[in-house]
């Protein structure tokens, strides 16, 4: 992700909270990258990120620099270990040195609370590295433990939203069968480890491909008349919630109800290319100023209203 995005998303927090004492407990938290020209120091990014009040990073790396930067703040980070890792990672001894080398000089002071193992694995068509998914994650986990460190530190990886094989109405959503077999034993993992199910969900790209069925309202959570589910008879208001929704609902069909949904990404773009239609400045604005206001609600989903919304805010385009 540019830096220059993530500081357009920043703006959008400080202009839409009316609070920002209540963005520290809310689950808001942004996705910092680290690929792009003329990247800002990392102190001057948490001296930002302080100035908002946010606490909550996701990396898509373990970054020593930024780790360093953070300590002895409140932010709380998700730190990640690439896809080209993952065969590596099925190694005890290659996991337990990494574990050794990112986590351990750091954790005394930094706050890391949870390490993704691979992004959008099941659906990258490579079975191969699918079969590494899990062990990685497993053994990663392992690794922790030996340093004790295991319920203090969180396993999980992050899926496409295109895991889905059915996602409506939210009650009939459903895995796709060919990844069946991998998402059972994952799901086992985290009733196990009690860590969270990760998916990236964009309602832009269920507009962008269907604009003439998709209300753009629904999708950047304007005011809309939404839908109900005819199982459920609950009401959806915007697209977001109901692909949440969705995602549970396909996690209960695998026989587990004890997993939290987190939104590991989640964004709008401001640009794109001629068949992006909805792909603008002010959608954009609209999407994550609205998200913002929704989430400063701490309400939950229609089918977990206790549940509060965790989503970490991404933007790429």
């Amino acid at each position: 992700m540019a830096m220059a995005t993530l500081f357009r998303v920043l703006l959008l927090i400080l202009i839409f909270s009316d609070s920002f004492v209540s963005i520290r407990s809310l689950g808001l938290g942004i996705n910092y990258g680290q690929i792009a020209n003329n990247l800002p120091s990392p102190s001057r990014v948490a001296y930002l990120l302080g100035s908002l009040n946010i606490s909550r990073v996701k990396l898509y790396d373990a970054d020593p620099n930024v780790l360093s930067t953070f300590a002895n703040t409140d932010v709380e980070f998700v730190i990640g270990l690439g896809n080209e890792y993952l065969q590596k990672m099925t190694d005890p001894i290659q996991a337990q040195a990494w574990i050794q080398q990112h986590v351990r000089p750091y954790i005394s002071q930094t706050k890391i609370k949870c390490i993704t193992v691979g992004n959008e694995v099941l659906t990258g068509n490579n079975t191969q590295l699918m079969s590494y998914l899990l062990p990685a994650m497993q053994t990663v986990n392992g690794a922790l433990a030996n340093l004790g460190l295991s319920k203090e530190i969180y396993v999980t990886t992050a899926h496409s939203y295109g895991i889905l094989g059915n996602s409506f109405p939210p009650s009939a959503g459903a895995f796709r069968q060919d990844l069946t077999e991998y998402i059972q034993s994952i799901l086992n993992f985290h009733s196990q480890t009690h860590s969270p199910f990760l998916i990236n969900a964009y309602p832009f790209f269920a507009y962008k491909d269907n604009p003439q069925q998709v209300s753009l309202n629904y999708a950047l959570f304007q005011p809309d008349p939404g839908m109900t589910d005819s199982v459920t008879n609950l009401h959806y208001d915007n697209m977001l919630y109901a692909q949440i929704d969705a995602v549970y609902s396909a996690i209960k069909a695998l026989g587990h109800t004890d997993i939290q949904v987190k939104v590991s990404e989640t964004g709008w773009p401001s640009k794109g290319g001629p068949d992006e239609v909805g792909a603008t400045p002010e959608n954009a604005r609209l999407y994550n100023g609205n998200l913002l206001r929704r989430i400063e609600q701490n309400q939950g989903t229609p089918a977990r209203p206790s549940v509060p919304v965790d989503i970490y805010v991404f933007r790429t385009f």
